[in-house]
């Protein structure tokens, strides 16, 4: 699982997400890639899923990039708790993503293959996605 080695603090506060994304919204590294289309919290078992998926396909050619990690922490308090008494205990890590931000880019495979990978990535995710070429790809 993903999660970050160390934190300044145990809890954080949830904040806000509005508006797009401002950054890791292009292509960086692959010719194909998974953009977001909605706000959403994405849990590091999440990511994990959609990994496993897509490399499955792709039959373990080519090569893969998580563009997003799980650096926020979430709290949960546990079943039958009263209101009060503070904030619950940290749970797991989650990624922030708002809209247009890249999720995963691969390279190495055919358009089709790429496609298809990248479709059953998709179905672990709980956020609308859109598939997407780099501009200047030709196939061979």
């Amino acid at each position: 699982m993903l999660q970050p080695k160390r934190t300044k603090f145990r809890r954080e506060q949830k904040n806000r997400m509005k508006g797009n994304s401002g950054r890791g919204n292009q292509l960086a590294f692959g010719s194909f890639g998974l953009k977001t289309l909605e706000n959403c919290w994405l849990t590091a078992q999440q990511i994990e899923a959609a990994r496993q998926a897509m490399s499955r396909r792709m039959n373990r050619e080519g090569q893969v990039w998580i563009r997003i990690f799980p650096v926020k922490p979430f709290t949960a308090k546990p079943l039958s708790t009263r209101m009060g008494k503070g904030k619950g205990d940290p749970q797991g890590f989650v990624a922030p993503v708002t809209p247009g931000r890249i999720l995963f880019e691969a390279e190495g495979v055919t358009l089709a293959t790429a496609k298809e990978a990248m479709r059953l990535a998709a179905q672990k995710l709980p956020v609308a996605t859109k598939f997407v070429v780099r501009r200047d790809y030709v196939e061979e």
